[in-house]
Parts: structure tokens; sequence; C-alpha cells
């Protein structure tokens, strides 16, 4: 008779040898910190706003699967995007589990996935856990486009999907229009798609919603988690009705739950809510940008985020003084050789921002 170590050890050999050397997506303990390492709104609703959530959502049938109401919530993210005539839209849970399905859908023999490096990590684990090849170009020293090697990276590679973060994390710029506009005549040339993810838009400057139209191989995904709800874990991806309508084919049934859904619809129902709060976001990164001007040791890089890109001496020093005095950010100069001694500070509330600004000057 084997032994339970045994069986466990001969059943793990049936697990992909490429998923056991994987590490899994890490999320810091946060618990008694102060929480600005995940670029998450900081601002949560008042008490009436909660009241009248709470009472929608004890109304639900929970004991059904979810029904038609997914279709009202479509409606309601389109008319809110302002999306093209002839497009379509699908729902995910988060922009996580979009980004999984278009791998999944585009999982031809060879095919390969291309991106900015640095960029967000879930492009290449996607093509990862799904078999694919990925393909990271990297950015200039200071995390803009490389025009020549990107346009020679989709001619040689020939990528089923260039992904475009507008803007990009975890730098948090928006590259130059120009640039993006020939990534992706050069990817239709080809017969790729592209994707413009737009996570962050409630805080850029410029939006690519006016622009897509134009193209026909070209798809727009956005999420509510920087709206503000990232509990409620809802992404969406627009596209030509044609091309969604395949990419939905592998979304898997009741993906977004009736409490996920209700919560979209409540919150875009009180859209101008979360517009002002994004708008004191954006009031207050321009603060810490101008007390960071003030720290000789520091280099930042322009936002269009919530987040900003900071350079410190030692990133690892400043990021351990910054949590020993209560202080969560984010140490991601092991990401790419690019962002050595880089941390990423998520903009918070007034408050906050003077508690971290004053952490990270004690911390260099």
């Amino acid at each position: 008779m084997t032994s339970r170590s045994e069986e466990i050890t001969r059943a793990l050999g049936r697990i992909r040898s490429d998923v056991r050397s994987m590490h899994a997506y890490a999320v810091q303990d946060a618990r008694g910190m102060l929480k600005l390492d995940a670029m998450e709104n900081p601002y949560g609703l008042t008490p009436e706003l909660q009241a009248a959530l709470g009472k929608r959502l004890g109304a639900l049938a929970l004991n059904r699967y979810p029904g038609p109401r997914s279709a009202d919530l479509q409606r309601a993210l389109a008319a809110h995007a302002r999306m093209p005539e002839g497009f379509g839209l699908m729902l995910g849970n988060g922009s996580d589990e979009l980004i999984s399905l278009l791998a999944m859908a585009c999982d031809l023999p060879g095919a390969t996935l291309l991106a900015p490096e640095p960029g967000f990590v879930m492009y290449a684990m996607s093509a990862q856990l799904q078999g694919l090849r990925f393909v990271g170009v990297p950015l200039s020293a200071d995390f803009d486009l490389d025009e020549g090697a990107m346009l020679a990276a989709v001619e040689r590679e020939k990528p089923a999907i260039v992904y475009l973060a507008y803007p990009n994390n975890p730098t948090a710029n928006l590259w130059d229009d120009a640039v993006i506009e020939k990534i992706v005549e050069a990817q239709g040339r080809q017969g790729g798609l592209v994707v413009i993810d737009e996570a962050y838009q409630p805080f850029a400057a410029r939006s690519y919603i006016d622009r897509v139209a134009r193209h026909g191989h070209v798809l727009l995904m956005r999420t509510l988690s920087k709206f503000g709800l990232a509990g409620v874990r809802l992404g969406y991806l627009m596209g030509p009705s044609a091309l969604i309508a395949e990419v939905d084919k592998v979304r898997p049934p009741y993906n977004i739950s009736v409490l996920n859904c209700e919560c979209a619809l409540f919150a875009l129902e009180h859209a101008e809510v979360f517009a002002a709060q994004a708008a004191l976001i954006r009031e207050q990164r321009t603060r810490i940008a101008g007390a960071l001007d003030a720290l000789p040791a520091v280099k930042h890089w322009p936002s269009d985020a919530n987040m900003i890109l900071v350079r410190v001496p030692d990133a690892a020093r400043t990021f351990e003084g910054m949590k020993t005095r209560g202080v969560l950010v984010k140490n991601v100069s092991k990401m790419h050789p690019l962002l050595a001694n880089c941390l990423r500070l998520t903009v918070g509330t007034a408050d906050e921002n003077t508690r971290m600004l004053a952490a990270l000057e004690a911390s260099l």
C-alpha cells in the first residue's frame, strides 16, 4: 500500500513541469498597514450609498444562476464607454480573465503574444499557461515605446496579439500616439489583433476609444477595478462584433455573478460619485509629484494613472523602511532590469499621501 506522501508525489507528476516551476501571483499581506501597493481607489461609498446597495444585493435571487441582468450591464457599460456602432462587448471576471480568454481563443499552433516590457505581468503569464510563446520588447530607458524594436518584432514574430497598455503598468505613462498607430497598422497588415488595455482610463488625459473604430483588428479592454470596484472583479472587452462573438465562445458560462453584476450596475448609476473620486486622485497625484521634486535622491516619471513610479538609491532598503513605518508600497525593482531600484506608489487620500511621503523621505 502506498503512503499518502507517495500518492501526492505521483499526482504532482501529472501537473505540467512548467506550471510547477512557476511562481503564483503574489499578493502582499497588508494587515495593519497603510495599503498603497495595488492601485486601488482609496475612497469607499457613503453610508447612504452603502445602505442602498445593500438593499439591492439583499433582494437578489442567489439561488438562481445569473440571467439576463448581465445584458443590462453590457448595455450600461457600452453607454458609459461610448462604444462605437457595430461593436460588441463581453464581460470578464476582471481583466485577468479576459486576458486568459484571449490567449485561449488565439491558441493556434506556433502562436505568439507580444507586448512591451516592463508591462502587466498577466500578458506573459496567460501566454505561458496556455502554452503560447511570449515575446517582450524592452521599452526605452525612460519607458517610452521603442518604435523600431516594436515594428521589427511585429514583422519578425507575426504575433497573434500585441498588447499595448494605455497607460502602462507599472510605469504609469501614456505612450506616443503616432508610434502606437504605426504599431497598430503594422499588426493589421500581418493579420494580428491589437488589444489596447485601458485599465487606468479614469485617470488618463487621453483614451483610444475615439480611434478604435478606425481599425477592424483592435480590441479595447477596460476594468472597473480602478474605477473604484477592485473587490467586485469586473472587466470588459470591446471590439468589432464579429471578433467579440468569437472570443466570447471560450468564456465560461455564468462567469459574472449576480452580485458582481448588480454592484457594477449600481456604480454606473452613480458614475458621478466615482468621477469625483477620480478627480481627487488626479489632484493628489499632482501634489505627490511636486513633493517628489523636492527630494533630490528620488527620480519620478510622469503619470497618467493612479500610481507614480519612482527610482530611489536602494529600493529594498526604502521599501523595508516604509513598511516598518506602516506604509506598504510595491517594490518592482526585480520585475525587469529597466526597473532597477524602482518603487511603485499608489495615490491615496490626502492624509494617506502625507503619511506615505513622510515614510518615503524617512526611509531613503
